[in-house]
């Protein structure tokens, strides 16, 4: 909560896009503790690494100083934070209470991985197992997304760098 706080408050961009990292670092953190590495690992990857690189990069592309300090009215995106905010818990409350055990995962496929997976895959974590191979075409599918995101960001920073390079005054 401090970290995101002093991120709204801070006006330098580049202590900005250090404490977003720091921010996605945490996350993870809380993620491994709740028992999810694998979610952890992406958060940290994506999120305190190549994202935290990407800002800085345009960071890098931006002038240090602007001659004028934008205007902001916080009403609107307060509003929005708010009504996106209410929009999702609501479309929380129809779920499961957190750990019930009568809840539909429960019943039908968390049991056949829990007791199926040591034996057919051969992997004693759970996790694991399941993401390499029960939902191999799934990680595939996301690694996938991921990678080209990567992939057309760089394409485009570099187009912009390289455009200004490759010009030559006659």
């Amino acid at each position: 909560m401090i970290t995101a706080i002093a991120i709204v408050r801070l006006r330098s961009l580049f202590a900005v896009a250090m404490l977003t990292g720091i921010y996605s670092l945490l996350s993870a953190s809380v993620f491994v503790v709740l028992d999810a590495v694998d979610v952890a690992f992406t958060e940290a990857a994506v999120g305190a690494g190549f994202s935290t690189v990407l800002m800085l990069g345009t960071l890098a592309l931006l002038p240090s100083h602007t001659e004028k300090r934008p205007r902001h009215r916080p009403v609107l995106p307060l509003i929005v934070v708010i009504a996106t905010g209410l929009a999702l818990v609501y479309g929380t409350l129809d779920m499961p209470r957190w750990g019930d055990p009568d809840a539909p995962i429960h019943k039908h496929v968390a049991p056949y991985y829990l007791n199926a997976s040591p034996d057919e895959i051969g992997i004693p974590n759970v996790v694991t197992s399941i993401l390499a191979s029960y939902r191999a075409y799934d990680t595939l599918g996301e690694v996938t997304v991921i990678f080209t995101a990567g992939v057309g960001v760089l394409v485009l920073l570099g187009r912009r760098r390289g455009g200004r390079k490759g010009k030559t005054k006659q």
